[in-house]
């Protein structure tokens, strides 16, 4: 390591031929949940050790093989933090195989039973996002972020993931009303979600409510792929035309 540790670009570096996605964005990420924390310069640069490398191993290793939300890898790198060992959870060099209903290419599962994380406020979600108020009360309006049936219900982790992707789109160009369309593409996904589930989600046996969970997990994974290939299909032609 170089006396005054790596650069954020040389972290990126070290970790891209196990990592094929990392990007410095994602690293960003992951220091803005908590989860790293390297150190600044004086000008305000951040300069990261072996540990902090190791430690970001760590998190990713337990997203791609393990498929674990942030939440349990938090609790985890705190059990670590503390000198205790992860129980029950993967763990550095630990090896399993992703779970029957484990979405595909390495995502997580959606968090379908912990109501979303945190409830924030909307000055909350503008600190988390970098939105500004108008731009967030856009995004609720037109179904991105928040509850539309209800204003004054707080934000949640998935509304924090949201908006950093809608303002990424902002920054392109795009305006809030460009992004109405995804809203409503989730609305339609969902109906169909629920009449595929609906008769595990009407029994009364638990296992048959986790069966649903499972399924919906699947779903969203097997639909987002699809979606992925078919735009890049339609990119590409577009591109070609």
């Amino acid at each position: 390591m170089a006396a005054d540790g790596y650069t954020i670009g040389e972290v990126l570096n070290q970790l891209k031929e196990d990592f094929e996605d990392i990007t410095i964005s994602k690293i960003r990420f992951l220091e803005s949940e908590g989860l790293i924390h390297p150190d600044r310069t004086e000008s305000g640069y951040r300069k990261f050790t072996d540990d902090d490398v190791d430690r970001l191993r760590f998190i990713l290793t337990a997203q791609r093989d393990h498929y674990l939300p942030l939440k349990v890898i938090r609790e985890q790198l705190d059990k670590l933090d503390a000198g205790e060992a992860p129980v029950g959870e993967a763990g550095p060099g630990a090896t399993a195989e992703p779970p029957e209903s484990a979405p595909a290419e390495g995502h997580a599962p959606l968090a379908l039973d912990d109501g979303g994380g945190r409830s924030l406020g909307l000055r909350d979600l503008c600190e988390a996002t970098g939105l500004t108020s108008e731009q967030v009360r856009a995004l609720r309006e037109y179904g991105v972020v928040g509850r539309r049936s209800d204003d004054g219900a707080p934000f949640d982790d998935d509304d924090v993931a949201a908006g950093r992707a809608a303002r990424e789109l902002l920054n392109l160009g795009l305006e809030p009303r460009h992004l109405r369309m995804y809203g409503q593409f989730v609305d339609r996904e969902v109906a169909l979600y629920e009449q595929l589930v609906a008769p595990l989600q009407r029994q009364r046996n638990p296992e048959a409510r986790r069966q649903a969970d499972r399924q919906l997990e699947r779903l969203a994974a097997l639909t987002g792929r699809l979606q992925r290939a078919l735009l890049a299909r339609a990119l590409r032609d577009a591109r070609q035309g």
